[in-house]
């Protein structure tokens, strides 16, 4: 287990007059998966868009490798090394998998602009369709294009919202696989947002459970009771 990577501090967040997120406080760690759980509408995804700049915080202190963050664009951060992955997957369906994985470039120096050997080694389907439309994918394939899209960045901190849902379990079982590889590594943190309570629970070194847009409960794999863990996130 490494440092904390990311820290935030009483982050708030609102959509026009209504406040989503209340306070939220929390660290993630490199080389560890960091769960966050909860029903539907409880703040989940919007934590992650504050995390990955898509939707400005309204207030609240977030530290990035010890750098006070301020209102960074979503473009800023993924310079400073955060991925994001969003639900629904958003790959290009008209663009070849090649120019999906291509499009994670931006971020990037023009001399580090290539595609890394080991993001064949982690999803070899993507190798094997290179040139085939990503709309043409299964959705368990566009998953992995996602994720393999973020990972063309060399992030730092991942940021995953749901990426079993709507997945065959074959496909579910490999992600899982890749993310404890990446968090094998020690070079990065990885949020994981997740519904599929038994995937985040095998895989999850750190958890946070959020209700209304609050931290009902927080605490490492050793510290939380399953059965305590499963019913905070639970209707």
């Amino acid at each position: 287990m490494g440092g904390n990577l990311l820290k935030i501090e009483d982050l708030t967040l609102h959509y026009g007059g209504s406040q989503i997120l209340h306070g939220i406080s929390m660290n993630a760690a490199l080389g560890e998966v960091t769960c966050v759980m909860g029903t539907n509408g409880v703040g989940k995804t919007s934590l992650l868009k504050a995390l990955s700049g898509t939707h400005p915080r309204s207030g609240g202190s977030y530290r990035l490798e010890n750098e006070e963050i301020g209102r960074a664009s979503a473009h800023a951060l993924a310079q400073k090394g955060v991925a994001y992955v969003p639900q629904g997957r958003e790959i290009f369906p008209f663009l070849t998998v090649k120019e999906n994985l291509e499009t994670g470039y931006a971020c990037l120096p023009r001399d580090e602009r290539v595609i890394p050997d080991d993001i064949f080694e982690l999803f070899p389907i993507l190798k094997t369709f290179f040139g085939r439309r990503g709309g043409d994918l299964s959705g368990g394939q566009q998953q992995q294009l996602a994720i393999a899209r973020a990972l063309i960045t060399r992030p730092r901190l991942l940021l995953l919202d749901e990426p079993t849902e709507g997945i065959q379990p074959n496909i579910i079982k490999q992600i899982g696989e890749v993310i404890r590889l990446l968090r094998n590594r020690g070079d990065m943190a990885i949020i994981l947002v997740e519904q599929f309570f038994d995937f985040a629970y095998e895989i999850g070194d750190h958890f946070v459970a959020l209700e209304r847009g609050t931290v009902k409960l927080r605490g490492h794999a050793d510290e939380l009771d399953r059965e305590m863990l499963k019913a905070a996130v639970s209707v």
